[in-house]
């Protein structure tokens, strides 16, 4: 689901979107830069961003149909399945993720290999992301970032979180236990009821 909200997902829907106007759209000619008409007419492609491309094709209107961006279409897909970890998801998008669930609003005829797709990419790099966050302090892990999805750079620094909170506690360098204060007031009060029979 979209978050009004989160950062993220406001990002991951500022993504362009390739589209192919249906209808004759008034006075937004100036949206197509090699046009010189006041008016987008019946044809026109041109990319707009996520959001705009979602209230202009719904299941309502059909004001502009929507074309898969290239790093969802099947070369990409074909890319993904043999080998997911070698990919740069960065380069192909920083919310690929979170834009490519987004995609899956348009139900279009690609739409459940994309979201298989997705899927088996995450599941695939998942591993990789996991042993080289549990093993930072080990080897140069700076390479791998710079390929990593926003989503999938959260995940690293969780791992990494994980790694230097179970060292602190097994070299017992985490805060060491101590009565709280309500244990110790009770403590006194029993001793001052004792004390006074």
């Amino acid at each position: 689901m979209f978050d009004y909200f989160d950062i993220n997902d406001i990002l991951s829907t500022q993504q362009r979107v390739p589209c192919k106007v249906e209808m004759t759209i008034y006075r937004l000619g100036y949206l197509d830069t090699s046009s010189e008409s006041e008016h987008l007419q019946p044809g026109t492609k041109l990319e707009m961003p996520y959001w705009m491309a979602r209230g202009l094709c719904s299941s309502t209107r059909h004001i502009v149909s929507v074309e898969l961006p290239k790093q969802y279409k099947e070369g990409y897909r074909e890319i993904f399945t043999a080998d997911p970890t070698v990919v740069d998801l960065h380069k192909l998008g920083p919310y690929f993720y979170n834009y490519g669930s987004q995609l899956l609003k348009f139900e279009l005829p690609e739409t459940p290999d994309v979201a298989k797709s997705l899927l088996q990419t995450y599941q695939g790099r998942l591993r990789k992301i996991m042993d080289s966050s549990q093993n930072s302090y080990n080897e140069d892990t700076s390479k791998l970032i710079e390929k990593l999805d926003e989503s999938e750079r959260i995940l690293f620094k969780e791992g990494q979180k994980a790694l230097n909170d179970f060292q602190c506690w097994e070299t017992r360098k985490t805060e060491k236990l101590t009565t709280s204060e309500m244990v110790k007031n009770h403590r006194k009060r029993k001793r001052v009821v004792l004390e006074e029979s």
